[in-house]
């Protein structure tokens, strides 16, 4: 353990589950809505949480910790977050220091103007019943003890106040007898003096250390993208300091970046331009179809020089001017590339004709849309316009850039880099500095752009790795344009895989349908009953009880101030006697009404637009006061010195009203459901649910093992492969030793593996659930009944955390227990029942076959 990172140690605490301390609802309420903590974002709050509060080996005072996180994995919101926990902790002071004047604009903007479409915090931060402002602030001295001071500057001019005086500035003085927590971002820059082992007095380093090193209750909190593993120096300062490490690879792998696909052509530079045009207006009418509101960027860019630059920016403006439909009808003709096939199809579909598609060009990427950004007064003038570019009111298309983008720029609507020079600077087959540095701006690039569908809500999450050729796709794809130079894109290739953005393991597989289910009866007019999810309307909600609030006393221990210090034991060994504090309970309607209305009103949660919506039989905030059913049938009971129970004070009264409200928030917010499942089930032509697809898969996994060769000859299994897991591939084996009995009273028989083509929503919580598999029986003799089974085969390490799954296909079964669905099209008469069989294991198979038949046999 002793060579041990830190941030390993916590993986195995992590996995053991004992980081107990879980981020606060306190901490999400302050934090913009928009802006939903992702699971790893969490992780890196509660490790943070954990090395904070908790003793490890190596652990130094003042703390140093570092988040080695991916670029767009929001180190910012964490920051937010952590200067929101911290506050409650007792720190006021945050020093926010960067390499980059343009980074600072950035972030003050996050921080401090709400207008901002990438503000973080929420409209009002309140810590208890305090309302918090944040100030920003030029040092240290003078501040509000009651705010939260941010003081923001580079590292550069940080080290210059400090060791230069200057009025209005920061000094060493101001650093002591504070405690100030020191936030870095892209914190790799400051490691000046660790990466060459200079040993400078007034190193920017050395500035930070000397200040940070005052004061033991001092936080030193870096943030980086990228840390370099391999420098000895580096290992040996951060060992016991990197907390967490959640490189650009695991990000893109957990599905929060945009996938990276190089588009090479055999044409001159004019043509890759129109080219990348064509796919970048494709992409903004695949979204326009499906009712999102995107407006694709494309950066071109330039591979030195700002000439350079500024000359491909005039080429540009001269293609765009004299476009035609023949130069469009040159691409369609000439391009063999899939991706653009797909486009000219889309087109053609939704009846775009080559001259419309010219002029769209023409008017999307007007000279009044594009930007340059090369010169440091130009970057400043067109700060506002950069990081806007999602806002809708942002008319951008397309950038124009050499190195100034390099960097601590944030958007998540580019999706085309053209590459403007063909020239290569690797050396030995490896990747040059020029190819190094593409990698690293497709690596910043590649953000995703939030979108949500109709089968998924999770706006910040790819949706289609399973299924590449969908209509949507092209949405969560980056696409590099450049010259079809194999070397050179060998390279480019190697170097996206050291930055993280290309797993070199991946392997596209091709589901399809055999074409003797194409020919069935089920495939051409059969139906599969779903359910939906829709909002919860809570019109059933009559009382507190409804919701799951006990109507158990809530009890307020009225602070005395006494202590004591004594032994337990008296002189003889007996243990003396503790005084019992007294206890009065408090009926709600024996409280002055104006107290109540006063502790609601510091209570954000109880806005009557609150009340309204999860108590919709309450008229007025009044009533859900007095009656019984809500506040009116509730007691607090007091506990404390006699005096203070035998006369409450207003102020009591009122503490103890604020402590029963936040009671009964986290009683509501643990129990509100947002959704629920309908128990009626729709119908859908099979056809219409089941298609071929694409999959994305690792080479060498147990998924990408598809049992092609056994699968091939069952006519009962639907698709050509079966990419599942190893316990999925175990039930169809099971199945297949049914098959022979099953046959005896049905015939129809399919297996369809569900690979993401549909869900069906749970009960009581509209929880989404993709069974892994549904089983089709039609009887052979009577009313030709068939029956739709869900099946979910489970490995026991996942039983428990699915539970509620196995509950939901029990509660289907009960649902349509006895019942026949009927369905009547002009050719016949549907007949069907709904089965739901709980988790199919392999090491009890046969409790899962008894249950299967019992269910069929009934």
């Amino acid at each position: 353990m002793a060579d041990k990172f830190l941030y390993e140690q916590l993986d195995i605490l992590s996995e053991w589950d004992q980081l107990d301390e879980k981020v606060s609802d306190s901490l999400k309420d302050n934090l913009n809505p928009k802006f939903q903590l992702r699971p790893y974002q969490e992780e890196a709050f509660e490790r943070f949480f954990y090395c904070l509060k908790k003793n490890f080996p190596g652990k130094e005072l003042p703390l140093h910790l570092l988040f080695n996180m991916a670029t767009g994995s929001g180190k910012t919101l964490i920051m937010a977050g952590l200067i929101i926990y911290l506050y409650e902790m007792g720190y006021r002071n945050f020093l926010f220091f960067v390499n980059s004047t343009n980074i600072i604009e950035k972030t003050k903007d996050n921080f401090l103007n709400p207008e901002s479409s990438k503000y973080l915090f929420s409209e009002n931060i309140q810590i208890g019943t305090k309302k918090i402002n944040i100030t920003s602030v030029s040092n240290f001295e003078g501040v509000n003890e009651n705010d939260i001071n941010i003081c923001f500057t580079t590292i550069q001019k940080l080290h210059s106040d400090l060791t230069t005086e200057k009025e209005n500035t920061i000094t060493y003085e101001d650093f002591k007898n504070k405690k100030i927590v020191f936030l870095a971002d892209e914190a790799h820059h400051m490691n000046t003096h660790t990466k060459a082992q200079r040993e400078m007095f007034e190193s920017w380093e050395k500035s930070v250390e000397r200040i940070f090193k005052q004061n033991n209750d001092n936080l030193l909190l870096e943030f980086t993208a990228t840390l370099d593993y391999t420098n000895k120096n580096i290992i040996d300062k951060y060992r016991k300091k990197v907390l967490y490490r959640y490189d650009l690879k695991q990000f893109r792998n957990d599905g929060y970046s945009k996938d990276v696909y190089i588009v090479q052509a055999d044409f001159e530079e004019k043509d890759r331009i129109i080219q990348a045009l064509i796919l970048s207006q494709y992409k903004q009418e695949v979204a326009a179809k499906n009712r999102i509101n995107l407006k694709p960027v494309i950066l071109f860019k330039a591979q030195k020089t700002i000439a350079q630059s500024k000359e491909n920016k005039e080429k540009f403006h001269n293609t765009i001017e004299s476009l035609s439909d023949k130069d469009i009808k040159r691409i369609k003709n000439k391009s063999d590339i899939h991706l653009i096939e797909k486009a000219f199809e889309f087109f053609r579909k939704n009846n775009i004709t080559d001259r419309q598609l010219a002029e769209r060009l023409q008017k999307e990427f007007d000279e009044s849309r594009c930007i340059s950004v090369n010169e440091e007064k130009e970057k400043e003038n067109q700060q506002i316009l950069l990081n806007s570019l999602e806002d809708e009111d942002n008319r951008i298309r397309a950038i124009f850039a050499v190195q100034k983008l390099n960097e601590g720029w944030d958007v998540l609507n580019l999706f085309d880099i053209v590459r403007c020079y063909t020239t290569r600077d690797s050396k030995s087959g490896k990747p040059g500095k020029t190819t190094i540095a593409e990698a690293q701006l497709i690596g910043r690039g590649a953000r995703y752009f939030p979108f949500t569908t109709e089968d998924n809500n999770n706006r910040f999450i790819r949706k289609f790795d399973d299924d590449l050729e969908h209509e949507m796709r092209v949405l969560e794809e980056l696409h590099y344009h450049s010259i079809n130079d194999s070397r050179y894109i060998s390279e480019l290739r190697t170097a996206l895989i050291e930055e993280g953005m290309i797993d070199e393991n991946e392997v596209e597989k091709a589901l399809k349908m055999k074409e003797s289910f194409k020919q069935s009866e089920l495939y051409n007019s059969g139906l599969i009953y779903l359910n939906e999810s829709i909002i919860n309307d809570y019109n059933y909600v009559k009382s507190f009880l409804d919701l799951g609030i006990s109507k158990k006393n809530y009890e307020y221990k009225i602070p005395s101030g006494h202590g004591a210090t004594g032994a337990i034991l008296s002189d003889n060994g007996e243990i003396k006697e503790v005084i019992e504090p007294g206890r009065k309970d408090v009926k709600m309607k024996d409280i002055p009404l104006h107290i109540i209305r006063n502790a609601i009103a510091k209570q954000s949660f109880f806005s009557y637009r609150t009340i309204e919506t999860f108590f919709p039989y309450v008229s007025s905030v009044r009533q859900f006061i007095e009656l019984d059913e809500y506040l009116g049938g509730l007691e607090i009971t007091f506990q404390g010195d006699p005096d203070d129970i035998y006369k409450l004070s207003n102020e009591i009264l009122l503490k103890g009203l604020i402590g029963l409200l936040d009671h009964i928030e986290n009683e509501l917010r643990n129990n509100l459901k947002e959704y629920k499942g309908t128990k009626r089930f729709k119908t859908h032509s099979v056809s219409s649910i089941f298609t071929d697809k694409i999959l994305k898969l690792i080479e060498g996994s147990e998924r990408a093992k598809g049992d092609e060769k056994f699968v091939a000859d069952k006519d009962w299994y639907v698709f050509n492969a079966n990419y599942g897991t190893s316990e999925e591939k175990a039930f169809v084996r099971m199945l297949e030793r049914q098959i022979n009995k099953l046959k005896k009273k049905y015939d129809g028989i399919y297996l369809i593996r569900n690979e993401r083509h549909f869900k069906i929503f749970s009960f009581s919580a509209g929880q989404a659930f993709e069974p892994d598999f549904v089983l089709f029986l039609k009887e052979k003799k009577g009313n030709t009944l068939t029956y739709q089974i869900f099946i979910e085969p489970k490995g026991k390490h996942l039983k428990e955390h699915d539970q509620w799954k196995q509950e939901f296909l029990k509660e289907i079964t009960e649902e349509f227990k006895g019942k026949t669905l009927y369905f009547e099209t002009h050719t016949k008469k549907h007949k069907y029942r709904l089965i739901g069989v709980p988790f199919y294991n392999n090491e009890d198979e046969n409790e899962f076959k008894e249950t299967l038949y019992k269910n069929i046999e009934n």
